[in-house]
């Protein structure tokens, strides 16, 4: 039966929230505590129980488990539990036993409620979601279907050059959208008029598609403004048509950007795109750590931030690229530079290696081979000049097996699905995060779809990824809730990358070759998954409310070593956060390690 503790106030007092409310309103609150007492392997509440309220531990330990009886976390004296289930539909989402004999503390639901309605503290304590609101006006987290002009004037390729002139005086424009077969086949400018069409006396009959610029960048309505600036200031280019599923749905000019503000990252962008030399760019990317300083203590979401800094890679690697054919001479056949790992996801922050390799136009000899060795070893040692360094495991361009016709890539991924052995499975994975960077874009076009639908399609495959995935856990432990490295260098430290964002980076990609999603960004995977169906709308909002915050730290972490003088790297101490924050770190680990727990078991929807 419930009881009461004499010091128990006294208690509340060294637990945060608690410890923040004014003395008249805890003795208030502690007066609605109940005490429970258990036995070792007492149950406190089973899966799917309605839960009586939230769970205080002020003696003892307290097991709790997945829906699919997976330990994920041992809680000791001052831990929380319960809160999850109590915020969605007040039925427990883990079960929990007593593993000695413990003094529970109970805050009935309807207390947990009006101690959430009355307090702010409280409900940030309690409340894992950490999402932010954009600035008003930063164009650094302004999705582009915010931005962009809807309905763009389009023509098709016939239409005369005179015609075209009409439309954009009349509409008042600087552009029209050329429009072929309901695709769009190119974008003609004032500019394209006037260098092209008046200043080479051209006839005012010939037809826009003589002048017109074919086969335009692009970008989709998810897309960011910086985007959109970075591309016009690389390329040098005024106007981006916006596009969705193959269908022209908007334009974004830079008028459009006037009033938006993403400075920072587009100065870097520009000056690498306009460097002579792999030194003059390594000047450039030597303020990454600077800027990424800047956009943490702006408040800028994690996913913006990782997308600025890689959207430099990026353009590094392309100017590279055309550095290499400047020396070397045009390439005798068409080929493609990919990116893979945290730069082919888009989530480089300010500790990168690179991944990256070359796919080759099937007419390609033997011969031809020295020009493509001579290309990667150009791009690959800048990258390093330019703090991109070598990666550890070989895998980059320079490396044979990694610069190759598009039959032999086909051929890999082949074999890698019909014979999944850890190998395999390691190279695979690297794989499903492909994204091409510079080149002919169309060796890659058709081959991520056919790899995924035969890689779904193996049942043994997708097994074998599905256990490769689950190699790396969140760091949960009974320090205080956490396990920390045992020895060696970072000895006491939570590495943030291998057992931080990795396994959720894993799920997603598990999700992506579910669903035979294309995304190839984490978050982006995350939310097509729960939009799709292969995660459930409930546990998508947990894992990526989970994620938001462990990549946050992680970038926190970063920011505070840059500020100090320090290299920034992943491993953090736990002395860095305070009770509050280690409470929902905890709290996160364990939302990934009970959605790896369900795919693990053929749960990949799980609620």
């Amino acid at each position: 039966m419930p009881s009461r503790l004499p010091d128990f106030y006294r208690f509340l007092t060294s637990v945060h929230p608690y410890d923040v409310l004014p003395p008249d309103e805890l003795e208030v609150l502690a007066n609605k505590f109940q005490v429970l007492q258990l036995s070792a392997g007492d149950i406190v509440y089973a899966h799917g129980e309605d839960l009586p309220g939230l769970y205080l531990i002020h003696w003892g330990q307290v097991e709790v488990r997945d829906e699919n009886d997976v330990p994920v976390s041992l809680l000791g004296m001052r831990n929380s539990f319960g809160e999850r289930g109590l915020l969605r539909d007040g039925r427990a989402v883990t079960s929990a036993k007593a593993v000695e004999d413990c003094t529970l503390l109970l805050l009935p639901a309807h207390d947990f409620a009006a101690l959430l309605e009355t307090n702010e503290q409280a409900r940030r304590f309690f409340d894992r979601s950490r999402s932010q609101k954009p600035k008003d006006n930063d164009l650094a987290t302004s999705r582009v279907d915010t931005l962009m002009a809807r309905a763009p004037q389009t023509c098709d390729p016939d239409t005369d050059v005179q015609t075209a002139a009409v439309m954009m005086r009349d509409f008042g424009i600087s552009s029209l959208c050329i429009i072929d077969q309901e695709k769009l086949a190119g974008i003609l400018t004032v500019r394209d008029l006037s260098n092209k069409a008046l200043a080479g006396a051209l006839p005012l009959d010939t037809p826009i598609s003589r002048i017109m610029t074919r086969d335009p960048i692009t970008l989709s309505p998810s897309a960011i403004g910086s985007d959109v600036l970075h591309a016009m200031m690389e390329r040098k280019i005024g106007h981006i048509p916006i596009c969705e599923s193959g269908k022209l749905v908007g334009i974004v000019t830079q008028t459009d950007l006037t009033r938006f503000q993403a400075v920072s990252s587009a100065e870097l962008v520009s000056e690498i795109a306009h460097a002579a030399t792999a030194s003059e760019m390594a000047k450039v990317t030597a303020r990454i750590p600077q800027l990424l300083v800047q956009l943490v203590a702006g408040g800028n979401r994690h996913e913006v931030v990782t997308r600025l800094i890689t959207d430099i890679a990026d353009t590094a690697t392309r100017r590279l690229l055309a550095l290499a054919e400047e020396k070397l001479g045009p390439p005798p056949v068409p080929y493609l530079w990919l990116a893979c790992g945290s730069q082919g996801r888009q989530e480089q922050t300010g500790v990168s290696d690179q991944d990256n390799c070359l796919f080759l136009d099937d007419a390609v000899t033997d011969a031809q081979m020295p020009y493509f060795e001579q290309l990667a070893k150009f791009v690959c040692d800048g990258l390093d000049e330019c703090g991109y360094v070598y990666c550890p495991g070989d895998m980059m361009a320079t490396n044979p097996q990694w610069c190759q016709p598009l039959r032999v890539w086909r051929e890999y991924f082949r074999s890698w699905i019909q014979k999944p052995d850890p190998m395999a499975q390691m190279l695979a994975s690297v794989m499903f995060d492909l994204r091409p960077i510079g080149g002919s874009t169309g060796l890659f076009q058709d081959l991520q779809e056919d790899t995924l639908r035969a890689a779904e399609a193996n049942s043994i495959f997708v097994a074998h990824m599905i256990g490769n995935s689950l190699k790396h856990h969140p760091p949960l432990g009974l320090l205080r809730g956490f396990a920390t490295i045992r020895s060696g260098e970072h000895k006491n430290t939570l590495d943030m990358k291998h057992n931080g964002v990795v396994p959720i980076v894993d799920l997603g990609r598990i999700y992506a070759l579910q669903g035979q999603l294309t995304a190839v960004n984490t978050r982006a995977r995350l939310e097509e998954a729960g939009a799709k169906g292969v995660l459930s709308p409930s546990g998508a909002r947990d894992l990526l409310d989970a994620y938001d915050l462990i990549a946050e730290t992680r970038l926190l972490h970063q920011s505070r070593q840059i500020k100090r003088g320090d290299a920034p790297d992943n491993y953090m101490e736990l002395a860095e956060l305070s009770d509050f924050e280690r409470s929902h770190l905890r709290n996160a680990f364990v939302v990934v390690k009970s959605l790896q727990s369900a795919v693990g078991h053929g749960k990949g929807a799980v609620g």
